[in-house]
């Protein structure tokens, strides 16, 4: 009996050893910086540990620890890249534009776990739901698209159109999960033929565009020419404006002071510009003044006096010579 005794008391020693050592080892777990963690208190959510370390809980099955990562991941939407090989699925990528033409379109969207709580037990499979969100999100905005803007400058606009759509429905859908970016992959239209029709479209649009820009440049040339021209006759006019009103200004000085001069002798300054009249209406002709009562008509021969009186005084200057 005494054995037996001994037997059961070092049976419960090593079965006390074990249930402390599951406590003990049960009570502490660490969290890595790429990690986050949700205790989980008789199966209910208690409190989510996002700082790296070590940290300490209340045994199993009282408490429990579920981990995930806090790294940022990819989701290809309509094609796998396998061992550095691309394979397309156009089931996926398949759609119909606004203008109602036929796309091929896939995409990357970077998302990660923001909540772990909620991706851990609000959804079955978080995963597929985001699949099913970008599908239909990515379905949506180039249902309203136009083929152009899918496929030439409007990708931006679409990749930010998705991405604020599917955030709303990650948001709706309350599972955890944060979008971060929207990259287009690739948009291309579905055979090859539509392919070289809708090349020559383009290239026909490039042309016409071209030819409407050299026909703008030209407008443009021809305006600014007429502009300085314009703007050269006005110059002009300006310039003959401002000489001519000096003009004025001038006459209407010279008048005012023949208007002085008259008030203050009348007759002289009448006769001075009778004089002056005649000179200009009479140019090269050879005034004399005389004084007389009329009875008897006086000839002076003035101007051939100073001709033969000028002449002399040539010739000595000649003999000087």
């Amino acid at each position: 009996m005494l054995s037996l005794k001994r037997i059961y008391s070092l049976v419960g020693l090593i079965l006390l050893i074990i249930v402390l050592s599951f406590v003990v080892f049960t009570t502490w777990y660490t969290v890595d910086e790429s990690e986050q963690a949700v205790i989980l208190t008789f199966g209910k959510v208690e409190e989510g540990i996002t700082e790296p370390g070590l940290h300490f809980k209340m045994p199993w099955p009282i408490q429990n620890v579920e981990k995930l990562s806090k790294e940022t991941f990819s989701l290809q939407f309509g094609y796998e890249e396998k061992d550095g090989e691309i394979v397309g699925f156009d089931s996926e990528t398949k759609m119909i534009t606004g203008d109602e033409n036929i796309v091929l379109a896939d995409l990357v969207v970077q998302w990660k776990i923001t909540t772990p709580s909620k991706y851990l037990y609000n959804a079955d499979n978080p995963e597929e739901i985001l699949r099913d969100a970008t599908s239909a999100s990515l379905r949506s905005i180039i249902g309203s698209s136009k083929i152009d803007d899918a496929l030439t400058s409007g990708k931006a606009e679409i990749e930010a159109s998705v991405r604020e759509l599917l955030s709303t429905l990650m948001g709706k859908y309350d599972i955890g999960i944060t979008i971060m970016a929207v990259k287009l992959q690739d948009v291309e239209l579905p055979n090859e033929e539509v392919r070289k029709a809708f090349t020559n479209v383009t290239d026909a649009r490039e042309t016409m565009n071209t030819k409407i820009n050299e026909a703008k440049k030209y407008q443009n040339q021809k305006i600014n020419e007429a502009e300085g021209e314009k703007k050269a006759l006005i110059s002009r006019a300006e310039g003959d404006q401002s000489a001519r009103i000096e003009i004025a200004r001038g006459d209407v000085a010279v008048f005012n002071k023949l208007y002085d001069e008259y008030k203050n002798n009348p007759e002289v300054t009448r006769q001075r510009l009778v004089l002056e009249t005649l000179e200009e209406v009479l140019p090269g002709t050879e005034i004399y003044i005389m004084n007389d009562d009329g009875d008897t008509l006086k000839y002076f021969p003035i101007r051939p006096l100073e001709k033969e009186e000028a002449k002399p005084q040539a010739e000595g200057s000649g003999n000087n010579e």
